[in-house]
Protein backbone atom coordinates (compact mmCIF):
# COMPACT_ATOMS: atom_id res chain seq x y z
CA UNK A 1 0.00 0.00 0.00
CA UNK A 2 1.78 3.77 -0.35
CA UNK A 3 0.16 6.90 -0.23
CA UNK A 4 -0.14 10.34 -2.75
CA UNK A 5 -0.04 13.47 -1.37
CA UNK A 6 -1.53 15.57 -4.05
CA UNK A 7 -4.41 16.14 -7.05
CA UNK A 8 -3.91 14.87 -10.27
CA UNK A 9 -6.59 14.27 -12.96
CA UNK A 10 -6.66 10.08 -12.86
CA UNK A 11 -9.94 10.56 -15.58
CA UNK A 12 -7.36 11.44 -18.89
CA UNK A 13 -6.70 7.98 -19.76
CA UNK A 14 -2.92 6.96 -20.12
CA UNK A 15 -0.97 3.79 -22.30
CA UNK A 16 -0.06 1.31 -19.60
CA UNK A 17 2.56 -1.15 -21.22
CA UNK A 18 2.33 -5.11 -20.37
CA UNK A 19 5.30 -6.28 -20.62
CA UNK A 20 4.64 -9.67 -22.21
CA UNK A 21 3.17 -10.90 -25.63
CA UNK A 22 1.26 -13.23 -24.06
CA UNK A 23 -2.40 -12.16 -25.27
CA UNK A 24 -4.30 -14.19 -22.82
CA UNK A 25 -2.34 -12.21 -19.69
CA UNK A 26 -2.66 -9.02 -21.25
CA UNK A 27 -6.80 -9.85 -21.63
CA UNK A 28 -7.01 -10.82 -18.19
CA UNK A 29 -5.20 -7.47 -16.99
CA UNK A 30 -7.54 -5.57 -19.83
CA UNK A 31 -10.60 -7.25 -17.96
CA UNK A 32 -9.63 -5.83 -14.40
CA UNK A 33 -8.98 -2.83 -15.28
CA UNK A 34 -11.70 -1.93 -17.96
CA UNK A 35 -13.71 0.45 -15.81
CA UNK A 36 -10.35 2.81 -15.42
CA UNK A 37 -8.72 5.47 -18.11
CA UNK A 38 -5.89 3.59 -18.58
CA UNK A 39 -5.28 2.23 -22.81
CA UNK A 40 -3.44 -1.22 -22.36
CA UNK A 41 -0.72 -2.23 -24.66
CA UNK A 42 1.57 -5.23 -24.78
CA UNK A 43 5.02 -5.99 -26.56
CA UNK A 44 3.25 -7.41 -29.97
CA UNK A 45 1.61 -3.25 -30.51
CA UNK A 46 5.26 -1.95 -31.04
CA UNK A 47 8.39 -2.57 -33.15
CA UNK A 48 10.89 -5.04 -32.52
CA UNK A 49 12.95 -4.47 -29.09
CA UNK A 50 15.72 -6.23 -27.17
CA UNK A 51 14.57 -9.51 -25.19
CA UNK A 52 14.13 -9.25 -21.99
CA UNK A 53 16.85 -12.09 -19.70
CA UNK A 54 15.16 -13.12 -16.75
CA UNK A 55 18.68 -13.50 -14.81
CA UNK A 56 17.42 -12.15 -11.26
CA UNK A 57 18.07 -13.82 -8.25
CA UNK A 58 14.44 -13.24 -7.32
CA UNK A 59 10.96 -12.57 -8.03
CA UNK A 60 11.13 -9.40 -7.55
CA UNK A 61 14.18 -8.76 -9.66
CA UNK A 62 12.84 -10.39 -12.77
CA UNK A 63 9.81 -7.97 -12.38
CA UNK A 64 11.59 -4.88 -11.76
CA UNK A 65 13.89 -5.27 -14.68
CA UNK A 66 11.70 -6.25 -16.89
CA UNK A 67 8.87 -3.39 -16.21
CA UNK A 68 12.18 -1.01 -16.11
CA UNK A 69 13.59 -2.16 -19.44
CA UNK A 70 10.35 -1.66 -21.25
CA UNK A 71 9.72 1.51 -19.46
CA UNK A 72 13.02 3.08 -20.52
CA UNK A 73 12.70 1.52 -23.96
CA UNK A 74 9.76 2.83 -24.73
CA UNK A 75 9.46 5.89 -23.00
CA UNK A 76 5.75 4.52 -21.37
CA UNK A 77 5.05 3.09 -17.71
CA UNK A 78 5.17 -0.57 -17.59
CA UNK A 79 3.65 -3.08 -15.93
CA UNK A 80 5.81 -6.66 -15.36
CA UNK A 81 4.83 -10.07 -13.29
CA UNK A 82 7.28 -12.68 -12.22
CA UNK A 83 6.11 -15.62 -10.56
CA UNK A 84 7.24 -19.14 -9.22
CA UNK A 85 6.92 -22.46 -6.95
CA UNK A 86 8.94 -22.46 -4.10
CA UNK A 87 9.23 -26.36 -2.54
CA UNK A 88 9.99 -27.25 1.18
CA UNK A 89 11.54 -30.07 0.53
CA UNK A 90 13.63 -29.06 -2.35
CA UNK A 91 14.78 -26.02 -0.51
CA UNK A 92 12.70 -23.80 -2.46
CA UNK A 93 13.46 -24.96 -5.73
CA UNK A 94 12.55 -24.09 -8.63
CA UNK A 95 12.10 -20.90 -7.50
CA UNK A 96 12.45 -18.32 -9.96
CA UNK A 97 13.88 -21.07 -12.51
CA UNK A 98 10.26 -22.67 -12.37
CA UNK A 99 9.83 -22.03 -15.83
CA UNK A 100 13.32 -23.66 -17.08
CA UNK A 101 13.54 -26.62 -14.71
CA UNK A 102 13.51 -29.32 -17.10
CA UNK A 103 15.07 -27.30 -19.51
CA UNK A 104 14.15 -24.39 -22.02
CA UNK A 105 11.91 -26.42 -24.07
CA UNK A 106 10.21 -28.36 -21.67
CA UNK A 107 6.47 -28.59 -21.88
CA UNK A 108 4.54 -28.01 -18.75
CA UNK A 109 4.27 -31.86 -18.73
CA UNK A 110 7.89 -32.68 -18.44
CA UNK A 111 8.01 -30.00 -15.34
CA UNK A 112 6.12 -31.44 -13.52
CA UNK A 113 6.86 -35.01 -13.89
CA UNK A 114 10.52 -33.92 -13.17
CA UNK A 115 8.93 -32.12 -10.27
CA UNK A 116 7.20 -35.19 -9.01
CA UNK A 117 10.64 -37.52 -9.47
CA UNK A 118 12.30 -34.94 -7.32
CA UNK A 119 9.56 -35.40 -4.21
CA UNK A 120 9.77 -39.22 -4.72
CA UNK A 121 9.75 -40.75 -1.01
CA UNK A 122 9.29 -37.32 0.28
CA UNK A 123 6.97 -36.55 3.31
CA UNK A 124 7.27 -32.80 3.33
CA UNK A 125 4.91 -31.98 0.60
CA UNK A 126 4.29 -28.25 2.16
CA UNK A 127 5.09 -25.73 -1.28
CA UNK A 128 3.67 -22.68 -1.95
CA UNK A 129 3.42 -20.37 -5.58
CA UNK A 130 4.87 -17.19 -4.95
CA UNK A 131 3.71 -13.62 -7.69
CA UNK A 132 5.26 -10.34 -7.72
CA UNK A 133 4.07 -7.11 -9.97
CA UNK A 134 6.19 -4.32 -10.41
CA UNK A 135 5.45 -1.05 -12.16
CA UNK A 136 7.53 1.40 -13.52
CA UNK A 137 7.90 4.53 -15.31
CA UNK A 138 11.31 5.35 -17.41
CA UNK A 139 13.12 7.40 -14.97
CA UNK A 140 13.13 4.48 -12.77
CA UNK A 141 10.60 4.48 -9.96
CA UNK A 142 8.39 1.18 -9.30
CA UNK A 143 5.85 -0.03 -6.90
CA UNK A 144 5.98 -3.74 -6.05
CA UNK A 145 2.99 -5.61 -5.44
CA UNK A 146 3.33 -9.49 -4.05
CA UNK A 147 0.95 -12.31 -3.14
CA UNK A 148 1.60 -15.89 -1.99
CA UNK A 149 -0.31 -19.15 -2.03
CA UNK A 150 0.25 -21.94 0.27
CA UNK A 151 -0.63 -25.71 -0.61
CA UNK A 152 0.93 -29.02 -1.22
CA UNK A 153 2.75 -31.29 -4.03
CA UNK A 154 0.45 -34.13 -5.05
CA UNK A 155 1.85 -37.54 -5.64
CA UNK A 156 0.38 -37.16 -9.36
CA UNK A 157 -0.97 -35.06 -11.53
CA UNK A 158 -4.57 -34.29 -11.02
CA UNK A 159 -7.17 -31.92 -12.91
CA UNK A 160 -6.84 -31.11 -17.01
CA UNK A 161 -7.02 -26.90 -16.19
CA UNK A 162 -4.99 -24.19 -15.84
CA UNK A 163 -0.92 -24.35 -16.77
CA UNK A 164 2.41 -24.90 -15.38
CA UNK A 165 2.69 -26.88 -11.83
CA UNK A 166 -1.32 -26.27 -11.46
CA UNK A 167 -1.88 -29.89 -11.92
CA UNK A 168 0.29 -31.08 -8.90
CA UNK A 169 -0.26 -28.07 -6.87
CA UNK A 170 -3.13 -29.04 -4.15
CA UNK A 171 -5.21 -26.51 -2.44
CA UNK A 172 -6.33 -27.55 0.79
CA UNK A 173 -9.32 -25.45 1.51
CA UNK A 174 -11.09 -26.00 -1.62
CA UNK A 175 -9.38 -30.06 -1.27
CA UNK A 176 -8.47 -29.71 -5.14
CA UNK A 177 -5.38 -28.95 -7.39
CA UNK A 178 -5.45 -25.63 -9.27
CA UNK A 179 -6.01 -27.47 -12.40
CA UNK A 180 -9.46 -29.08 -10.86
CA UNK A 181 -10.43 -25.06 -9.65
CA UNK A 182 -12.42 -23.46 -12.24
CA UNK A 183 -10.75 -19.85 -13.26
CA UNK A 184 -12.83 -18.13 -11.07
CA UNK A 185 -11.93 -19.98 -7.69
CA UNK A 186 -8.44 -19.80 -8.56
CA UNK A 187 -8.52 -16.24 -9.63
CA UNK A 188 -9.98 -15.28 -6.26
CA UNK A 189 -7.39 -17.62 -4.18
CA UNK A 190 -4.20 -17.52 -6.16
CA UNK A 191 -0.72 -16.10 -6.13
CA UNK A 192 -1.37 -13.60 -9.31
CA UNK A 193 -5.03 -13.20 -8.54
CA UNK A 194 -4.52 -11.91 -5.21
CA UNK A 195 -2.12 -9.37 -6.30
CA UNK A 196 -3.79 -7.98 -8.78
CA UNK A 197 -6.73 -7.92 -6.72
CA UNK A 198 -4.65 -5.91 -4.77
CA UNK A 199 -3.62 -3.78 -8.05
CA UNK A 200 -7.31 -2.98 -8.79
CA UNK A 201 -8.22 -1.50 -5.06
CA UNK A 202 -5.29 0.67 -5.54
CA UNK A 203 -5.97 1.92 -9.10
CA UNK A 204 -6.60 5.09 -8.62
CA UNK A 205 -3.72 5.82 -6.79
CA UNK A 206 -1.79 4.15 -8.77
CA UNK A 207 -2.38 6.41 -11.62
CA UNK A 208 -1.61 9.16 -9.45
CA UNK A 209 1.69 8.02 -8.53
CA UNK A 210 2.12 7.25 -12.39
CA UNK A 211 0.98 10.97 -13.36
CA UNK A 212 3.14 12.57 -10.49
CA UNK A 213 6.70 10.32 -11.65
CA UNK A 214 6.62 10.35 -15.60
CA UNK A 215 9.14 12.00 -17.34
CA UNK A 216 9.96 12.96 -20.85
CA UNK A 217 13.44 10.61 -21.18
CA UNK A 218 15.06 9.47 -24.04
CA UNK A 219 14.44 5.88 -25.20
CA UNK A 220 17.01 3.37 -24.81
CA UNK A 221 19.09 2.89 -28.52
Amino acid sequence: MFYVSCEVDVQKSIILVIATRNKGKTAEIKRLLKNYPVEIKDLDDFGPIPQIKETGQTFDDNAYKKASFTARVLGLPALADDSGLLVEALNGAPGVYSGRYAGEAATDEERCLKLLNEMAGKSDRRAAFECVVSIAVPSGPALTYEARCEGLITEAPSGLGGFGYDPIFFYPPHKKTFAELTIQEKNRISHRGKAFAEIKDEFDRILIWIRQHMSIPEKVK
